[in-house]
């Protein structure tokens, strides 16, 4: 593979775009110390919070909500979207760029537009079904697709073609060693050694029907040992939890380093988010998914693959209750080898080398 020189990558608005923008970063930077890695991103997106900490540069470019729907009037008629492209367009020719990869999110719509008219390679990462709108818009400018996950080209037309790679995740996750790091990841949190540990997220902003069947199941958990470690959401108002209870209930309001919950835990129960599908299927933890009602179902999509491979179960959100944490969660959990199972089923389907995977693609969309 030949050099690459300058990579701009296009990502923003939503962890589920950001989080496999940085992981493929590092894995630039892994191979290419001096590569000149540039991001684009909006003045008020998720990625302003995430990209400079970790060392990229991030310039911002004006970028628009698009209609739900993906035709070419889309792209000639609104003003504001060819503004948005000359922005990035001045961003892709001061840094030389060689190949533009774009993650989702609006402001990829300008990235791909702008490198289009250039005639330069653009490369598509897409990790949902339906492909997001952004990323839609994009497939009208390249063949250079790529997807998270085998289930995505057979159930999407417009990913049919597509080179099923994985998902980039961060190295603390894609090369965590669980058992290695159980006993210090539980003491981080205050947790015994030796009971069990149900890890509870409902992603970065929390989950309030979750939150409150786990809280309202906590007596119980604690009576039978089960130790929670339970992550509510930034957003989320605090849980109502016991304070006498004879094992750790720990509550935290974020968790920047999940690996260190998926380390801790021996069981997880949260959503159905692709990068959350993703990470747990990769380290073999194994999940309950509670997929996000309000939607067109992409978290049960997400998540169905992995639970009819053996690696997880799925429940409705409305029938997630203190009465089914009980029943189900409690005899899974005391269950070391249907959980040594289940785990091993989900290490099965899921892969940790998304971020190799999708460089070498880069790589060869550069070439042709």
């Amino acid at each position: 593979m030949g050099p690459l020189r300058s990579v701009v990558l296009c990502g923003g608005g939503t962890g589920g775009h950001i989080y496999p923008l940085l992981a493929f970063a590092d894995c630039l930077r892994r191979h290419d110390p001096n590569v000149r890695i540039t991001c684009l991103g909006t003045p008020k997106g998720l990625e302003n919070e995430l990209i400079p900490p970790h060392g990229y540069d991030l310039r911002t470019i004006p970028a628009y909500q698009l209609p739900r729907s993906v035709n070419m009037n889309l792209v000639r008629t609104p003003g504001r979207m060819w503004t948005a492209a000359r922005a990035a367009g001045k961003v892709i020719d001061e840094v030389r760029a060689d190949v533009v990869v774009g993650f989702g999110g609006y402001v990829s719509v300008p990235g791909y537009l702008a490198a289009w008219r250039r005639d330069l390679p653009i490369v598509i990462h897409e990790v949902n079904v339906p492909p997001g709108v952004a990323n839609r818009l994009g497939m009208k400018f390249t063949r250079h697709v790529a997807v998270g996950f085998p289930h995505q080209p057979q159930q999407a037309e417009a990913l049919r073609d597509a080179r099923v790679v994985g998902v980039p995740l961060r190295r603390g996750i894609a090369g965590l060693d669980r058992v290695a790091y159980r006993n210090a990841a539980r003491a981080r949190f205050g947790l015994r050694p030796d009971l069990p540990v149900l890890f509870v997220a409902g992603g970065s902003q929390g989950a309030r029907s979750i939150n409150l069947a786990v809280s309202g199941a906590a007596k119980e958990l604690a009576r039978y040992g089960v130790q929670v470690l339970h992550v509510i959401g930034a957003r989320n108002e605090p849980v109502p939890v016991p304070t006498d209870l004879p094992v750790p209930y720990v509550t935290l309001p974020y968790l920047s380093e999940m690996e260190l919950g998926y380390a801790a835990a021996d069981l997880m129960l949260g959503r159905g988010g692709a990068m959350t599908c993703a990470e747990v299927a990769a380290i073999g933890l194994p999940t309950l998914y509670v997929p996000y009602p309000h939607s067109n179902q992409e978290q049960k999509r997400n998540a169905l693959p992995v639970v009819e491979a053996g690696g997880g179960l799925l429940v409705d959100d409305a029938e997630l209750t203190p009465d089914w944490i009980e029943r189900t969660v409690i005899p899974l959990i005391r269950d070391p080898h249907r959980l040594a199972a289940m785990g091993a089923a989900a290490a099965n389907y899921g892969r940790r080398d998304g971020d190799e995977a999708l460089l070498r693609f880069v790589h060869e969309a550069v070439a042709r």
